[in-house]
């Protein structure tokens, strides 16, 4: 009689052991499956402020740029109207906006700011793209934690494939290893 009772005791101990064993594998597997979604998710929202930020930079950019443009046009007639008045009258006909081009004339040029508008676009945009790699290199990181686990020997036997399925790291694109060539033309 008590050996049976032994026998029945540890039949429900491994019993027990392999039940745990199984929750706490599957509650792993399902932690690494969220975090995987999680980093997807992280990636996507990278995609998203690329999205949204760099068409905004652009647009400052090109409007400041723009307005520079506008500004220099305008100090350049102003002293070309200033070297082009010959004669008294002509000096008349610039009337009240003399004494303004005339400070104009020794007054240095407008400071250009477009070229470190540029530069800070092109520092968003390393910056942008920076964040994506990071992202990208966090969900494979997670793809790869995730998958090493539901392939494992005994989490493989015990865990569903349909529930657990392999999942792929980002790959590039076709013929994203080839340098693009640069042409300012």
């Amino acid at each position: 009689m008590k050996r049976s009772y032994l026998v029945i005791i540890g039949l429900v101990v491994f019993g027990l052991i392999v039940l745990l064993a199984y929750r706490s594998s599957y509650n792993k597997a399902i932690s690494y499956q969220e975090n995987v979604d999680k980093a997807w998710g992280d990636v996507g929202a990278s995609y998203q402020r690329r999205a949204d930020l760099v068409p905004q930079l652009v647009a400052t950019v090109k409007g400041a740029a723009e307005n520079e443009k506008g500004i220099l046009t305008r100090v350049t007639e102003a002293r070309a109207g200033i070297v082009n008045a010959k004669t008294p009258e002509d000096m008349e006909l610039l009337g009240k906006e003399i004494n303004t081009a005339i400070n104009l004339a020794f007054e240095a040029y407008p400071q250009i700011r477009s070229t470190e508008n540029f530069g800070e676009l092109q520092r968003q945009l390393e910056g942008t793209e920076n964040r994506i790699n990071k992202a990208r290199g966090d969900y494979n990181e997670a793809v790869k934690e995730y998958n090493s686990h539901i392939r494992g020997f005994f989490n493989s036997m015990f865990l569903s494939s349909e529930t657990f399925p392999k999942k792929e790291a980002f790959k590039a694109a076709e013929g994203s290893d080839i340098a693009p060539t640069v042409s300012f033309e």
